[in-house]
């Protein structure tokens, strides 16, 4: 909950560029309209799915991506590489360069970043 600030200031910087933030929550709750409520209270206006198994067999998110802590932040290219993994925040300002990286790159102006 903690970063979702800086969050929602990279979704409004980066809005029409080639940029996508997706969330996992992990809150407790299986009830979607309590789910609803805190999205709307932390205005969080991206994608953010519920860590279950949807009432199959599927593995939870949290299972599937094998996470150690939360947050775990993934930086996926436009390629679908996984580029970049945090257990906890890397920090804004590298998370911000390597973002800034990633997003250049997937619009054709920079090369594959380091970190």
């Amino acid at each position: 909950m903690a970063m979702f600030p800086h969050e929602r200031s990279l979704v409004k910087k980066l809005e029409g560029r080639t940029f996508v933030l997706l969330g996992v929550n992990g809150d407790d709750s299986d009830k979607n309209d309590v789910v609803k409520a805190k999205n709307e209270k932390h205005q969080i206006t991206w994608r953010s799915f519920r860590n279950d198994r949807g009432g199959s067999d599927k593995k939870a998110v949290a299972e599937e991506w094998n996470l150690q802590g939360w947050p775990t932040l993934y930086l996926i290219d436009a390629k679908g590489v996984i580029r970049h993994k945090f257990v906890g925040s890397p920090g804004n300002e590298k998370l911000d360069k390597l973002i800034e990286n990633l997003v250049k790159e997937a619009e054709g102006g920079g090369t594959k970043s380091g970190g």
